[in-house]
């Protein structure tokens, strides 16, 4: 590999969510969904020139930053973007929000696939609406929809928005074309509004593909996007809404206005540029290595003699782990893992009741971290 993602990065002491929140500096994180590899150096470089001009005020993305989105996704997921359908905002979760409250009024439904992103309820609860949960149909190896399930919750007068995940976090799931275009059926049927999260667009593994719900949609959606997740650059806060239909992406706008959130920093936008122009090769670099922490989680965890297993993963870098063998309440059990092993994984639960006996584990870390904290595990299911 050109790049070497085995190099263990301090980062602790640098006000740092994953590390620093660690209750004990003994605590391997392997929860909130960021890498801790470095990122591309074309980025780094970017940023160098962009600090040394050495003036950081207000910004104002120009016609490079439009470039970059649409020639990145045209090339690499055959989706043409056009800079007027493009609203940027600092990050997806904020973009959620301000999608929500544009178009829908408080007591209407939003329709979510649990187990599902954490601030998917809160996104939905802070503008006043109400979840309406169509939960996953679990196989053997992994999930599928409830369609049937789905077009009940879309027939409902008062859902107005299918609140999708593509790919799914935390499921691991790359919806297929057909699956999509199912989606968009029942929707288009219904008059509900498919808002799609593609933050983990990045992260697919052969043979899946990312399919864009826009190349499929027959009528106005959007969809959200971000280099974040891809680049490790969350801490930049840049975001794009993407929204063809000029009525639409009116209200969303304004919502995106109201919220306050409608100003992105010099930093982020040089880091977007920097990423979708110069970072491709260390992209397929890091997701070689994160399909290989998968595939030695699964080997060593199924090993196990405990009955876990380990869902397949399609796509993100956050595995799910099927730890209801166990019988063990799984927030009680993340807490234990993190106390007392002194491995941090996020509770199932955070994702809804459905994700009641599944852990999510974050693979972008270095093998050696991933290897110590399995370690960690097999000691204490030994004695539990």
């Amino acid at each position: 590999m050109k790049y070497d993602f085995d190099q263990i990065n301090e980062r602790r002491g640098t006000q740092c969510v994953k590390w620093d929140e660690c209750p004990d500096s003994e605590i391997l994180p392997l929860w909130v969904a960021d890498m801790d590899f470095r990122v591309a150096p074309a980025i780094v470089e970017a940023l160098h020139r962009r600090v040394d001009h050495g003036i950081f005020g207000y910004t104002h993305p120009g016609k490079e930053y439009y470039d970059a989105i649409s020639s990145w996704f045209s090339r690499r997921h055959g989706w043409q973007i056009e800079a007027e359908q493009v609203i940027y905002t600092i990050g997806v979760v904020p973009a959620v929000s301000a999608v929500i409250k544009g178009l829908t009024s408080p007591g209407d439904k939003v329709i979510i696939q649990t187990p599902v992103y954490n601030c998917f309820f809160s996104s939905i609860r802070n503008n006043g609406c109400e979840t309406s949960e169509s939960e996953l149909i679990r196989t053997e190896t992994s999930y599928e929809m409830d369609f049937a399930d789905l077009e009940r919750r879309c027939a409902d007068p008062a859902a107005k928005v299918l609140l999708l995940c593509n790919p799914h976090n935390p499921a691991g799931r790359v919806w297929t074309h057909d699956e999509l275009r199912r989606v968009d059926e029942i929707c288009n049927k219904h008059g509900v509004i498919v808002v799609s999260d593609e933050i983990h667009c990045e992260f697919v593994y052969a043979p899946h593909r990312y399919t864009p719900f826009a190349t499929v949609a027959s009528a106005p959606c959007v969809v959200l996007c971000s280099p974040s997740k891809a680049f490790n650059t969350a801490g930049m806060q840049t975001a794009n809404i993407v929204c063809a239909d000029p009525e639409m992406r009116s209200r969303i706008n304004r919502a995106v206005n109201v919220n306050e959130t409608c100003d992105v920093g010099p930093l982020g936008v040089t880091a977007l540029i920097a990423a979708y122009n110069e970072g491709e090769d260390w992209l397929n670099e890091v997701t070689d290595y994160i399909h290989g922490n998968y595939e030695y989680l699964k080997q060593t965890v199924e090993a196990m003699p405990y009955g876990i297993r380990v869902l397949d993963l399609q796509g993100t870098y956050l595995a799910w782990m099927d730890v209801s063998s166990l019988d063990i309440p799984v927030a009680w059990l993340a807490d234990s893992l993190k106390n007392d092993a002194k491995v941090w994984f996020q509770p199932g639960t955070a994702y809804g009741a459905a994700g009641e006996g599944y852990l999510r584990v974050n693979l972008a870390t270095p093998r050696a971290n991933l290897v110590e904290a399995l370690r960690r595990v097999a000691d204490f299911l030994s004695v539990l």
